[in-house]
């Protein structure tokens, strides 16, 4: 299995929909899936309620995020591996970059952002697409 199919999310429903394609994809192909969420600092903020404390960290959440899209994905892709990855960096850059360090072979990213102003201010799926090291598919989700 050295292929590797991997998708951006972002804990949104649109970008399930996107990573559910690419867990079809990875697995008719006998591919890894990456399932990678961007987090664009490194933050750790500690807040006090009362006599609680609450230690927010960005990594930590992003990666959290990739385990729980990862960990639907396996419900329904029992013997696919899913890999989550959270990487510091704005989603478009993050995913062009990991998708080149690891070499990836497919970059999945929703539509969400190439209507309107996001069509020609750019989104993260125009940016995946003009800048990805790797074949793009661009999975139509906002229906």
């Amino acid at each position: 299995m050295s292929e590797i199919v991997m998708v951006g999310v972002d804990g949104s429903n649109t970008a399930f929909k996107a990573a559910s394609r690419a867990a079809d994809i990875a697995e008719g192909l006998n591919a890894e899936l990456a399932v990678l969420t961007a987090h664009v600092k490194e933050n750790t903020e500690v807040i006090k309620i009362g006599n609680d404390t609450w230690i927010l960290d960005d990594a930590k959440q992003a990666q959290k995020m990739a385990e729980r899209v990862a960990a639907k994905l396996r419900e329904e892709h029992p013997d696919l591996s899913i890999r989550p990855v959270a990487v510091r960096g704005k989603p478009q850059e993050a995913l062009v970059e990991e998708a080149a360090r690891v070499g990836a072979g497919l970059l999945v990213v929703g539509n969400v952002g190439l209507k309107g102003l996001g069509r020609v201010l750019g989104s993260v799926a125009n940016s995946v697409a003009r800048n990805a090291p790797c074949d793009v598919l661009i999975v139509k989700t906002d229906r």
